[in-house]
């Protein structure tokens, strides 16, 4: 099978968009996993472009093991911004598992998608069993063998547990992310954030994302950090989330729906043969 698909990233998190709205054909889960891995294509996250007679298109993502994502900030800012391209136009609507989201074209490679309202009752995370999900006294361990509790847990599509620390680099995220991500609190998994408050205006930030591992950036991370950040009274509306290449922008309005903006890469064709 051969066929032509987009490579993209926002701030290094990065994507294989494959438009299937005129040609559709099904991949197996070896094939998502085959296209994902490093050593063949590599991307965090495959996208497949749906056909949708009432939005602009679907989208479905799918982690780098294969599995399938709620939600994905980054890539739907990313396909956003393709789709403008094509159609000419600044505002393009994308239906996804999680919903239909909106994005805007702020400027050239500059995108806005809102994400929507974050949930925070402990069944819509979901956990195991109820707990108070602004602090799960969950027990981290750092590199020099000091335990940290805490941990916010947000869905915003994805679920999201967010660990506020005071040096990031004190613990060891490839231990952590996985044993907690696997953790049977988290019964569908659960992205793992270690911030750091540098001021209200700027929180830095490390990822491990379900199902795909250590990433460059996050979108619904971003979200989910600021969402953590404001209901913990450590920002107010808005904030900067700092990743390893840039940032993003978080705007959390009076009804709670949060919107982020931030940059995409070029747009890059490609041809796959699997």
């Amino acid at each position: 099978m051969e066929f032509k698909a987009f490579k993209m990233d926002g701030l290094g998190n990065d994507f294989v968009i494959i438009d299937q709205r005129h040609d559709e054909f099904e991949l197996t889960n070896d094939q998502v996993k085959k296209i994902c891995n490093r050593s063949f294509i590599g991307c965090d996250q495959l996208i497949f472009i749906k056909k949708n007679e009432k939005n602009d298109a679907d989208v479905e993502f799918y982690n780098s093991d294969g599995s399938l994502s709620g939600a994905c900030g980054n890539g739907t800012r990313c396909v956003a911004y393709l789709l403008s391209k094509e159609m000419n136009k600044d505002k393009i609507i994308l239906g996804t598992k999680s919903g239909n989201l909106e994005s805007k074209i702020l400027g050239e490679k500059l995108v806005e998608t809102k994400i929507g309202s974050a949930k925070i009752k402990w069944e819509e995370i979901p956990l195991l069993k109820e707990l108070n999900t602004i602090n799960l006294n969950y027990k981290i361990i750092d590199k020099n063998n000091k335990e940290h509790f805490g941990g916010t847990a947000v869905n915003v599509g994805n679920p999201h547990i967010v660990f506020f620390i005071k040096n990031i680099e004190d613990f060891n995220l490839e231990i952590i992310g996985p044993e907690i991500e696997n953790d049977k609190l988290f019964p569908e998994k659960c992205n793992v954030t270690l911030a750091k408050i540098i001021n209200e205006n700027h929180i830095k930030v490390k990822v491990w994302e379900r199902g795909a591992g250590l990433t460059k950036a996050c979108g619904t991370a971003a979200c989910a950090t600021a969402y953590a950040a404001k209901i913990n009274g450590k920002i107010k509306n808005k904030t900067e989330i700092e990743f390893e290449l840039g940032k993003l922008s978080i705007f959390i309005d009076e009804s709670k729906n949060i919107s982020m903006s931030g940059p995409v890469s070029n747009i890059d064709q490609i041809n796959i043969k699997i």
